[in-house]
């Protein structure tokens, strides 16, 4: 490590102040922070000591996105070559998997990155790891076989709309993520929706079948997959979020950690199983329902991107609500309008982008009425102790 150090220190000599190339020390200084903590201290202002940093915060989620990434390597790989052969290898479906998800990664780091360093050098001030877990999650939320210009398209948006034209990391009131993910789906519906994206060269091999259980609900078409394999994640759907086993011991290590709100986790589920358990009701009340009304409640909560997309961007500390009752109210209303678009909208069953989307504009308003609130109790109990006295 002394050697790295020292080396590390010899490259950075031209970027520093007063130097040649001091404009760029931020690019420079990036890697710098990436491999080792920074040495330096606040000098003035209100400051406390944590060992935990943004740094550190970003590298707990992507370790957490990493099961459910591995495995979405796996599945996309197997959903594919077990309709073409009878016998699948383990190794044979992650490496099909893997040529396909891992340079989507590259492309997002290397355009997604590109930008944060050119931003950072402009404005002169340090690149934030905030793209680290963004960068990875754009591609995993992504159908396996969406061309890689529309991957760098969709980041280039992310990144300048989603994030930088609110100031950079802590500022965007969006999930950048999301955001690619939404610009995506309205540019390109045809690669983003359809009986074929979610299958690797579905569109290649007649006898695959890439539909994913969502569409095949909106269609008012039978599901043929079982709850275990909804719930373990054998089945179409996006990179990472088919399996909901693996994103709930994603959730187990933000919860653990305190990365993530589990007020939120566990408020969003509740809000999602509410909101079907309703539609469920609706035949007994006398209304004809369709396939998705009809699909049990808790089926709602294992299929579709709606545990992915409650744990790993509903819980983003940035643009999600920041008061204690703020955070239920806001995870209850993303799961409960998740599914209330998913069953409204046939032609946009996967409801949960735009429900935290939503709920990111409104996290402010709910946390400013929160604190309202609590400012009408405090002031009603000083003016009752005041009478008393």
């Amino acid at each position: 490590m002394r050697w790295i150090r020292q080396r590390l220190d010899k490259i950075k000599e031209p970027f520093s102040k007063g130097k040649k190339l001091e404009k760029y020390a931020p690019a420079v200084n990036a890697l710098d922070t990436f491999l080792f903590v920074p040495n330096e201290t606040t000098k003035k202002g209100a400051h406390i000591r944590d060992a935990v940093d943004l740094k550190r915060v970003m590298i707990t989620v992507v370790l957490a996105l990493v099961p459910a990434l591995i495995f979405g390597m796996w599945n996309g790989g197997y959903q594919y070559l077990s309709q073409i052969q009878t016998e699948v290898g383990f190794w044979e479906a992650l490496g099909h998997g893997a040529s396909k998800i891992i340079p989507m990664i590259l492309v997002s780091y290397g355009v997604g990155l590109g930008i944060e360093f050119a931003f950072a050098i402009f404005r002169g001030h340090e690149v934030n790891e905030g793209y680290l877990v963004t960068g990875l999650l754009i591609p995993m939320i992504m159908p396996i076989d969406i061309p890689l210009w529309m991957v760098a398209v969709s980041v280039v948006f992310a990144v300048f709309i989603g994030k930088e034209a609110f100031g950079g990391t802590g500022m965007n009131i969006l999930n950048p993520a999301l955001t690619a993910r939404a610009f995506a789906f309205f540019a390109y519906p045809t690669y983003m929706s359809g009986t074929t994206v979610w299958v690797s060269n579905a569109d290649k091999v007649d006898a695959v079948s890439g539909e994913t259980i969502l569409g095949s609900l909106a269609a008012n078409h039978p599901v043929e997959y079982s709850s275990v394999d909804m719930f373990l994640g054998l089945i179409p759907g996006s990179i990472a979020e088919t399996s909901t086993a693996l994103v709930l011991l994603g959730a187990l290590l933000l919860i653990f950690t305190k990365v993530g709100s589990w007020r939120i986790i566990v408020s969003g589920f509740i809000g999602a199983a509410i909101m079907a358990l309703i539609f469920n009701a609706l035949p007994s009340m006398g209304i004809q329902g369709n396939e998705l009304t009809n699909f049990a409640w808790y089926k709602h909560l294992i299929i579709g991107g709606l545990a992915f997309g409650i744990v790993f961007m509903a819980t983003d500390p940035v643009s999600a609500a920041q008061t204690t009752r703020g955070k239920w109210i806001y995870g209850f209303l993303i799961g409960l309008f998740a599914v209330m678009i998913r069953i409204f909208n046939p032609a946009y069953p996967e409801g949960i982008m735009l429900a935290i989307l939503l709920m990111n504009v409104f996290a402010p308003t709910i946390d400013y009425y929160v604190v309202q609130a609590n400012i009408k109790k405090r002031k009603k109990r000083v003016s009752q102790v005041k009478t008393v006295a």
